[in-house]
């Protein structure tokens, strides 16, 4: 059966095994190994190692991509995309997302390394008149932590009339929602640390690409950061993948009730959720301190960072010196994970009766 003809959940767990020759495991083996013997494909640890490219090929399967490369976070595939970019180059970015990339670009601008316009990715017409002698589109749908929905298809098609890079963090939506790379984009990038590994266990990141001279250049760039990802923790997160749709589809599910719970809720404010994906973010009636007062008074939701793992989360986006002053002082972003979701609903109404 070709490729195109499998499901996603069948490709999660079936993508990166080894041949099925009788007697072999089906499983492969980690290789801890950082020196390789001479005149094979790998010589040293930093350039290659076998336990990165199963997980490289699930990952691939599922985004439609060519290939994908590894890294050892998030942020480290992300600095790998803008090091591409030629010094002052412009960029076109949401002025909200994950705030690690916030951060990043609003110092390279700072410094003059690129210059960043920074705009409403809701907003259609902005971000394409803002493509107006750019290199580079950054687009990350739904944004962090506020959720807000880009038209993805259009601003991609636009970005590409006028022959602009585009990259794109597709952590919140997963591939099961949507395919960057079918709408044109040349970058997918991951925080593998979150559903795709899915059991907050592991750091990881992961850019995937249908060019193969693009995936020369950030393998280039990979090896000379020397971001690369540890091979126990690339095969905690395939492990992880095999069951990436069944707790994405239980998480979500969950997160569709306690968004339209919360709509309704007497101390809650401007839910937030897109009608897809497991992040819910919601403001309390109140000040900051009414909203941490919700995130410590959970029994079972835990007061944390990061997201995307089998169990409940949630926190005070503004806590971090780093989120950007646009995010409203009492929003909390809730990670829905997979526990049943009454109980969830009875934590959280407890924990909102605290505010």
């Amino acid at each position: 059966m070709a490729l195109e003809d499998l499901h996603p959940e069948t490709l999660a767990i079936s993508r990166g095994r080894p041949p099925h020759l009788a007697g072999e495991g089906i499983n492969l083996p980690i290789s801890l190994n950082s020196t390789f013997v001479a005149g094979g494909p790998i010589n040293y640890g930093r350039t290659g190692n076998e336990t990165w490219q199963p997980l490289e090929d699930a990952i691939s399967a599922l985004e439609e991509a060519s290939s994908t490369l590894l890294f050892s976070s998030g942020m480290s595939a992300i600095t790998a995309v803008f090091s591409l970019l030629p010094h002052g180059a412009p960029v076109v970015a949401s002025h909200e997302g994950y705030s690690g990339t916030m951060s990043l670009l609003k110092r390279h601008h700072k410094d003059g390394r690129l210059e960043v316009r920074f705009v409403d990715i809701t907003d259609t017409k902005e971000v394409i008149a803002q493509m107006q002698g750019a290199a580079f589109l950054w687009m990350e749908s739904p944004t962090n932590p506020g959720l807000g929905v880009a038209e993805v298809g259009i601003i991609i098609g636009e970005a590409k009339k006028r022959n602009l890079g585009v990259g794109f963090d597709n952590t919140f939506a997963t591939p099961l929602n949507q395919k960057p790379l079918t709408f044109g984009a040349d970058i997918v990038m991951h925080s593998v640390t979150k559903y795709l590994a899915g059991h907050s266990d592991v750091i990881l990141g992961s850019l995937s690409v249908k060019d193969p001279a693009l995936h020369s250049r950030l393998l280039d760039a990979r090896i000379s950061f020397g971001a690369i990802a540890g091979p126990f923790e690339a095969w905690l997160a395939l492990r992880g993948i095999r069951t990436f749709p069944l707790r994405f589809e239980k998480a979500q599910t969950n997160a569709a009730l306690l968004a339209k719970k919360l709509e309704s809720h007497a101390v809650v404010d401007n839910v937030r959720y897109p009608g897809f994906g497991a992040i819910v973010s919601f403001e309390v009636k109140g000040d900051a301190i009414a909203a941490e007062r919700v995130c410590d008074g959970a029994n079972l939701i835990i007061n944390a960072t990061s997201l995307g793992g089998v169990e409940t989360t949630w926190e005070r986006r503004r806590r971090w010196e780093l989120e950007s002053q646009s995010v409203p002082e009492n929003l909390i972003r809730l990670s829905v994970g997979c526990e049943n979701v009454e109980d969830l609903w009875v934590d959280i109404d407890t924990a909102l009766s605290k505010a």
